[in-house]
């Protein structure tokens, strides 16, 4: 109305890292003397947590103010579809900065340790590089193991970035299938997910290691205090 200006609402898919569609709800209200005044947004994704959206929204304001005063959706639109990806990243480190003190502090409360398999990897540098890109912006530790034809990822972190890690192994189409084309994982298994323990030792990075032996393995698995982790779950792939 004249009065109270123009609302409308556009969905917008984002391609965002790993082949993962994002997509973005953006709600533009645009006062009666726009585009002399900045428009309110609002951001909802269903992909996103809701800090995620608020950094957009935060990020779109910044770019709104630049335009003034001439008219701004469309390039606002271009401008996140361009830039959410890195949005999303920046959001993650500062989110990591704010809460790392308090999670050394809680005395390892919310430090978990998450033991995967792959049945195989057919396009491994590929599978090998989205697996360390997903560690780093998680902020998890641990290794990518290769004994033969076992494949095991361990890691360490917060429960709930070990969580979404999950999500995207079993939702990003992080290999190839037979024919070459790109597919999701459907053959991981999750070995064993628990709290770390005070014997357990804490990884200080994520390394991909390639082992000749089964005492290879074993010895990595033991000097970081997992024996009984190894004992149980590994010996059983080989049968």
């Amino acid at each position: 109305s004249e009065t109270h200006g123009i609302t409308f609402r556009i969905q917008i898919s984002v391609k965002e890292l790993l082949d993962t569609d994002v997509l973005l709800k953006l709600l533009f209200h645009l006062p009666v003397n726009y585009p002399s005044t900045l428009p309110d947004i609002s951001v909802n994704s269903d992909q996103l947590t809701r800090a995620q959206c608020m950094d957009v929204k935060d990020k779109l304001l910044e770019q709104a103010k630049q335009h003034l005063p001439e008219p701004m959706v469309h390039d606002l639109i271009l401008w996140i579809q361009q830039h959410l990806k890195y949005v999303i990243k920046q959001s993650a480190a500062v989110c990591n900065e704010k809460t790392t003190l308090s999670k050394e502090i809680s005395t390892q409360d919310g430090v978990w340790m998450l033991l995967l398999h792959l049945d195989h990897m057919r396009a491994r540098a590929k599978y090998v590089k989205t697996v360390e890109k997903w560690a780093s912006d998680l902020r998890l530790t641990g290794r990518l193991m290769f004994m033969g034809k076992i494949i095991l990822i361990l890691l360490q972190g917060d429960r709930s970035n070990i969580k979404e890690y999950l999500i995207l192994q079993k939702t990003s189409k992080v290999d190839v299938d037979s024919s070459g084309k790109k597919c999701k994982e459907k053959m991981s298994s999750v070995l064993c997910e628990t709290k770390v323990q005070s014997q357990h030792k804490r990884f200080q990075t994520f390394e991909v290691k390639e082992y000749s032996t089964l005492d290879e393995l074993q010895k990595e698995f033991e000097t970081a205090g997992l024996t009984a982790l190894f004992s149980e779950f590994v010996p059983p792939l080989l049968k």
